[in-house]
């Protein structure tokens, strides 16, 4: 999605961004761009002022790589083959006065230093492949970055005048005219409920024919698996007790003959031995204190060996073959892994939790037409609701598109289409959709008695170029935007429609923007308030791009130059300094 739509769509969703009529414009603006080490640009710095600006230059001189530069700015994806060749990185650093746009808020909750009047925004691309942007020299996200900078630079690039045949934009277009941003908002929350609500019951739906084809299936298995009786742990004792079984024999020897050694009666027996040590001991206790205290340990010792002594020969008389029993528990393990490759699980956890969920969809069948019915309720009373919020939402683009059509008629008639007519078309989605249910189709006519049609169908590439100028100049007005770049947007137009772009373009600059303007028609580049040339310098090993603000002298060459071509005339400077009228006294 370009960047201008991006814009209109952000102007729907965040109302505090939209000017009211009625409030005191501000002068916002870049103030200056550092461009270094990008593509052909070896270190750039531009300083801009208020109002309208226009940057000249030969196809090929680098004004396009100053644009690029530009909307890295925008969070544009990074082209790492920019970096300027035998360099490491290439950085893009705008300084933006934003005095009076409200951003403290937005710039609060994005966590960055803010002091109310200036925004500075750097990328940096190295040559092995990475990106880093920052806002007031705050590391952020490209995502964040890219939400910043479309608030402050609205870069319009010849292949954005598509757009025009994009519903989401014309859609746009309406909602910000309209300005009625608790409508879109409202309407946005309903349709997100009444869509989470009809997911919700198409898969209540789906997930019960399902269930409903196998519940005969499912009913057997739950019967199955309630009769196995299963309980968690249940294997691991079985499979202990099991293991004891099967070996009860050889137990039960190897516990006698331990209980034989152990013997508490026994003299020659572990037993015995530790008691005549511990006696031994004791007796020396009378005369050393330290065998005195061997004496303690060993009488601990003993206890601990009569009592493991009685254990193990109680244990041994308690051992015995119990066939029967073996052969119990080997028929309750066959049958839990039986069950548990039926289910394809690997353990009985895994099999109580398969019996848990077909209890669960059993449970669904059995209570399905109440919560299918509860359900729907829900869902038709926010379809209800999201239908009313549609409502309301066309009846104001109805609205705006009354506006548009006779303000966009009058502006196309001024920009030297005498016979234009502009038109809304209005048609319907069966279903609410995200922007409501409004289908709306830009018509246009540039010709009399010609019936409108879809503009982006019917206009050529100078009408469109006008059409879309206009629809700039209308809705700037509508939102808070400190600097809007037009990339030759004159592209199919010349001689006295030109000079009318321009003059729309330096109204919009009046209106408290800054405007600046790609041109390489002389009629634009003259209405310019300051002029600036870019040009490549052959060096001898590199070329280099540059920009440079003219003077008044220099405007007057630069002028004649695109009057004229290569050869300057006398008559092409004249000619210059008509259209450029009194600036060249400056």
């Amino acid at each position: 999605m370009t960047s201008l739509l991006l814009i209109i769509v952000m102007a729907r969703k965040r109302p505090k961004f939209i000017l009211d009529d009625n409030k005191q414009k501000e002068e916002w603006m870049i103030c200056s761009l550092h461009i270094e080490h990008y593509a052909l640009i070896d270190e750039l710095d531009i300083e801009f002022r208020p109002g309208f600006s226009v940057i000249t230059g030969e196809t090929g001189a680098g004004k396009s790589i100053i644009l690029g530069a530009a909307q890295m700015l925008l969070g544009e994806r990074a082209d790492f083959g920019v970096v300027r060749h035998g360099e490491k990185k290439a950085v893009v650093e705008a300084e933006l006065d934003v005095t009076g746009m409200d951003l403290d808020e937005w710039m609060d909750d994005a966590g960055l230093d803010f002091d109310g009047t200036t925004v500075t925004l750097r990328r940096e691309l190295t040559a092995a492949g990475k990106s880093r942007a920052f806002v007031n020299d705050s590391p952020v996200s490209l995502a964040t970055m890219r939400e910043l900078g479309e608030r402050l630079i609205d870069i319009h690039s010849q292949h954005q005048n598509l757009l025009l045949g994009h519903e989401e934009y014309q859609l746009g277009v309406l909602d910000l005219i309209h300005g009625e941003v608790d409508a879109v908002d409202a309407y946005h929350d309903m349709y997100e409920r009444y869509r989470s609500l009809e997911e919700r019951h198409s898969a209540m739906l789906s997930e019960l024919e399902k269930n409903r084809q196998e519940e005969d299936y499912l009913r057997f298995q739950a019967e199955q698996l309630a009769e196995a009786g299963l309980h968690r742990g249940e294997d691991e004792e079985l499979e202990e007790e099991q293991q004891r079984l099967a070996h009860a024999e050889e137990i039960a020897a190897d516990l006698f003959a331990a209980s034989a050694a152990l013997d508490s009666e026994g003299e020659s027996t572990a037993c015995g031995l530790m008691r005549a040590a511990s006696q031994a001991l004791a007796s020396a206790a009378h005369h050393s204190k330290a065998a005195g205290e061997l004496a303690e340990r060993m009488e601990a010792c003993y206890i601990e060996l009569t009592d493991i002594a009685g254990e193990t020969s109680r244990l041994a008389d308690a051992t015995e073959c119990d066939p029967n029993r073996l052969a119990q528990v080997e028929e309750r393990l066959a049958l839990i892994y039986d069950l548990e490759r039926k289910h394809r699980v690997a353990s009985l956890d895994e099999l109580m939790d398969v019996e848990a969920g077909i209890k669960a969809r059993l449970a669904l069948i059995d209570s399905s037409d109440e919560n299918l019915e509860a359900l729907k309720r829900e869902r038709d009373r926010a379809y209800e609701a999201v239908m009313a919020g549609a409502k309301r939402l066309s009846e104001a683009r109805h609205r705006a598109a009354d506006e548009l059509r006779k303000q966009m008629t009058s502006m196309l008639q001024d920009l030297g289409m005498p016979h234009a007519t502009f038109d809304v078309e209005f048609t319907n989605h069966d279903k609410p959709q995200t922007d409501g249910t409004d289908i709306v189709t830009f018509m246009f006519s540039a010709n009399k008695n010609v019936p409108p049609a879809p503009l982006a169908r019917v206009a050529s590439g100078g009408e469109t170029a006008r059409v879309m100028l206009a629809l700039k100049a209308l809705t700037s007005r509508r939102r808070q935007q400190p600097t809007i770049i037009f990339d030759e947007i004159d592209t199919g137009v010349s001689g006295r429609i030109a000079e009318r772009m321009a003059h729309m373009m330096t109204e919009m600059a009046e209106e408290g923007r800054q405007v600046i303007s790609i041109t390489h028609l002389p009629q634009i580049a003259a209405r310019g308030t300051h002029h600036y040339r870019v040009y490549k310098d052959d060096e001898l090993f590199q070329t280099t791009t540059h920009i440079v603000s003219l003077t008044p002298q220099q405007r007057i060459d630069e002028v004649a130059h695109m009057l004229s071509g290569a050869t300057i005339t006398e008559a092409a400077r004249s000619n210059a300094k008509e259209l450029l009228g009194g600036k060249f006294n400056e």
